[in-house]
């Protein structure tokens, strides 16, 4: 299964970028139980998906697709975002799916929409259960991708007035799971109108994305 899956998320990625006009990769929203909003930021992805074809030529579909966190579907996205304001509940058989797709390969970004916070980091010591949540150096290469971000991940909303923290869960050496924490990213990939946020803002949020985005597909 492991083998299997590996191989399609290579087969995924070498289609990723290049320059024939036809979409070849789809990027998937995770949908989980528990009560949250997996579904807040509606306009996010799309916009963020629009930037990175058009500034750094990927060739990902401009409709992601939903994923249930259980479902074998999840192995079809070599990228799955993740985000909410409320509770987090992952069962056994989602874990061990979720746990099974990083391992073959996939990747997935949680962004804390301000409110997931102590549902999600419970759920993520079921997920690694071996590990601690590392918070990544300013100097790791996710900063350093297409867009420099000396300082790490940008300030998008304040809420608590703490700086904005990103971190990762690695297997055999890989990122596997970036934690983007009190940043609002996916709330700077939204539609101009929906929070009112500068452009100069939410270019930082969309090249930050842009950042993870090149950063997974080159890794």
């Amino acid at each position: 299964m492991i083998k299997k899956t590996a191989l399609l998320f290579l087969f995924l990625l070498f289609n990723i970028y290049g320059n024939s006009q036809e979409t070849t990769v789809k990027i998937g929203l995770l949908k989980y139980n528990g009560g949250g909003d997996w579904y807040a930021n509606p306009t996010s992805l799309t916009n963020l998906i629009k930037f990175c074809n058009e500034q750094l030529n990927t060739k990902i579909d401009p409709v992601y697709k939903e994923v249930l966190v259980g479902s074998p579907e999840i192995f079809d996205y070599p990228f799955i975002h993740m985000t909410g304001h409320g509770n987090v509940i992952f069962s056994e058989d989602d874990i061990n799916n979720l746990r099974t797709y990083l391992a073959a390969g996939g990747f997935l970004h949680i962004d804390d929409n301000y409110g997931m916070d102590k549902y999600i980091r419970r759920e993520l010591k079921k997920l690694f259960p071996k590990q601690e949540m590392v918070e990544l150096p300013f100097s790791f290469p996710i900063y350093h991708q297409k867009y420099d971000f000396p300082n790490g991940l940008p300030k998008i909303h304040e809420h608590d007035g703490k700086p904005p923290q990103g971190f990762g869960f690695f297997i055999d050496g890989r990122l596997v799971c970036l934690y983007t924490y009190e940043c609002d990213l996916g709330d700077g990939w939204e539609d101009q109108e929906v929070h009112h946020d500068s452009e100069a803002t939410r270019l930082k949020a969309l090249k930050m994305g842009a950042n993870i985005i090149k950063y997974v597909f080159d890794n």
